[in-house]
């Protein structure tokens, strides 16, 4: 990839030969929803261990608030953003490097509603947790849809891109109708039986479908693009474990709607989905549990040559929580040992990402290296491998 320099038109207010640099609020790209989606990950994991719970129930639900309470902040920042420069954000959805993290928002809201049922109702009631999910849910799934067809019709229309520059962050705008497939599963079980009820989970198998096609499309130009380039950049190898999730969350889906069928569509129906849903988590996290050891191994590698802190390492853990929580469904559902196991010690790897992915980022902000103005880099540089 080669990285080539754009001049800028200085303003009048600023001196020839320089820009005015871009402020702080514009720095907060809609990349930093992905670490709310790796904090309510936690949560939402810890509380799916099948092995007995990740550690008091207190805590789980306090990580969850901290969830909520960034997802509120940067709703703001972002909306704050697009208010005093909305030049700069419109040119963010024709950026190929920003603009498929615009698919972060959604399942930052799904996944914040998705907490609210599982872990938040000892925090607000169960009314309140119901009520917060239901507007998460139509908002997330709203922006999750235009976010998955919008992204890649800017890109494939406004800006050439090529199979050489796929990436896995092109995943992300089209991951997010699964999570919403997933919130959905829970929210099913809440609306009237009969055709309605009906209705809902034929709704969610749509979104799990549409999500499921488009994963389908990209990731073998991810696949393609690695085998041919080489390994990517130093700072973008984390962005390797996104490819994790499509694969858990597909799987954590399947199985919740598995569980929400049978009343809906009647018995028989609900164990043909049932069956579906252990054959189809088998197969997807054996193919996560595939790609998790060279994309680590890739990472070590990085690591050892320099790879710097930025957000793209919050992708080990979102990626990482949708495992947990596939695997707990499947050994829920088959009573296997070997999924619950898998899943306590993904846990306890996206624990530990997740103290250092956070602690990191604090350091940056509190410091101002995340927010400080990028240099000017040369008029042309090499990849580093």
């Amino acid at each position: 990839m080669v990285i080539v320099a754009h001049p800028r038109t200085p303003s009048p207010a600023v001196p020839p030969g320089t820009t005015r640099p871009a402020p702080p609020l514009s720095r907060l790209g809609p990349n930093w929803y992905s670490a709310v989606m790796g904090t309510a990950a936690v949560a939402i994991a810890g509380a799916s261990l099948p092995v007995g719970p990740a550690g008091p129930r207190d805590v789980l639900e306090a990580v969850w608030v901290l969830s909520a309470l960034a997802l509120a902040a940067l709703l703001v920042a972002r909306a704050a953003h697009w208010a005093h420069h909305h030049d700069r954000a419109r040119a963010d959805l024709l950026d190929p490097a920003v603009a498929p993290f615009q698919g972060c928002m959604a399942m930052a809201l799904l996944a914040v509603g998705i907490g609210s049922l599982t872990v938040g109702g000892g925090v607000i009631g169960e009314h309140a947790a119901l009520v917060t999910a239901t507007a998460l849910f139509a908002a997330g799934t709203l922006a999750g849809l235009t976010a998955a067809v919008a992204v890649p019709y800017l890109l494939v229309t406004r800006r050439r891109v090529a199979a050489r520059d796929a990436s896995p962050v092109w995943l992300l705008p089209v991951v997010a109708p699964m999570v919403a497939a997933t919130l959905g599963a829970l929210l099913v079980g809440r609306v009237p039986a009969g055709p309605w009820r009906r209705a809902a989970l034929l709704g969610c198998y749509g979104l799990f479908a549409v999500s499921l096609a488009a994963v389908l499309v990209i990731l073998p130009l991810v696949i393609l693009r690695l085998l041919r380039e080489g390994p990517p950049p130093l700072a973008a190898t984390p962005a390797l474990f996104l490819v994790l999730g499509p694969l858990g969350q597909s799987t954590t889906a399947v199985h919740k709607l598995a569980n929400v069928a049978p009343s809906a569509v009647g018995g028989a129906d609900g164990a043909v989905l049932g069956s579906f849903a252990t054959a189809y988590g088998s197969v997807a996290l054996g193919l996560a549990l595939l790609w998790l050891l060279p994309a680590a191994a890739l990472v070590v590698r990085a690591a050892r040559r320099g790879m710097p802190f930025a957000m793209t390492w919050w992708a080990f853990t979102f990626p990482v929580g949708t495992c947990v929580t596939g695997a707990a469904a499947l050994s829920a559902r088959t009573g296997a040992a070997v999924p619950a196991w898998a899943a306590a010690a993904l846990y306890a790897f996206l624990v530990a990402a997740w103290a250092v992915a956070g602690t990191l980022t604090l350091r940056g902000l509190t410091g101002g290296a995340l927010l400080a103005a990028p240099s000017a880099p040369p008029p042309a540089t090499a990849r580093t491998r």
